[in-house]
């Protein structure tokens, strides 16, 4: 099994559609989780779930720093969503998360058993405005509801490195560190330099198997993020 995960970058490079769908294809990844996305970007798989479209959101729902003030004659804002996830596994159940707009749950039925995936970005302006610790507690109540329920794999834009000094606060680094220890959940990607994109799936799942971990766009060209995946086996 393979999961893996890209923060698009809100689709700055349009005119890349083409390079962006042929990366996501040469991934062959079995779970693809996409934040910073658009309904525009359609990889080839059996299902695709989504946050809903920022353009449709309430003028009550709040969207911090550069997110404020998007006009409906926005083309881009109008296809604009934070996260989708894309699979060819039956999908079970949809769980609901704290913030509709910024996360997105679902259960699949897959070969190793069944999996909660929890698609997200944690702060959507990244880690050094005060809404990143909000965010992050509050994505740690979904965290703990739901991995009670089975299996589960966190995956998206973290906004934190742990490798490195690249980006990131002490804050999100130890509070995170300190809930997957807590609850048996090993961050795969834990190890890769300047990697703010991380995939954290439950030991239970993972067992006793080997875990290879690859990267692509490093170069920065399609995004402002490198894409990451694991591969389970």
């Amino acid at each position: 099994m393979k999961i893996a995960t890209w923060n698009v970058e809100r689709l700055k490079h349009r005119n890349s559609l083409d390079k962006i769908l042929s990366a996501m294809e040469d991934i062959q990844a079995d779970i693809l989780v996409l934040t910073e996305t658009d309904k525009r970007i359609k990889p080839n798989y059996r299902y695709g779930f989504h946050t809903p479209k920022l353009h449709d959101a309430p003028s009550s729902y709040h969207m911090p720093g550069r997110y404020k003030g998007y006009a409906a004659s926005d083309v881009y804002a109008v296809t604009e969503n934070r996260v989708s996830i894309y699979t060819n596994y039956n999908c079970v159940r949809q769980y609901e998360t704290y913030d509709k707009y910024t996360a997105i749950c679902i259960e699949l039925e897959t070969e190793i058993g069944n999996l909660l995936v929890y698609g997200t970005i944690i702060g959507v302006i990244g880690n050094r405005d005060e809404s990143f610790k909000q965010d992050l507690l509050l994505q740690i109540m979904d965290y703990e509801r739901l991995s009670k329920i089975g299996n589960i794999c966190i995956c998206g834009n973290f906004n934190c490195s742990f490798a490195d000094n690249y980006y990131f606060t002490n804050f999100g680094r130890d509070t995170l560190t300190t809930f997957f220890a807590q609850n048996r959940i090993s961050l795969l990607t834990r190890n890769q330099p300047k990697c703010i994109d991380h995939i954290a799936v439950s030991q239970n799942f993972i067992d006793a198997a080997t875990v290879n971990i690859s990267e692509w766009n490093l170069d920065k060209l399609l995004s402002d993020h490198k894409g990451i995946a694991a591969e389970i086996c």
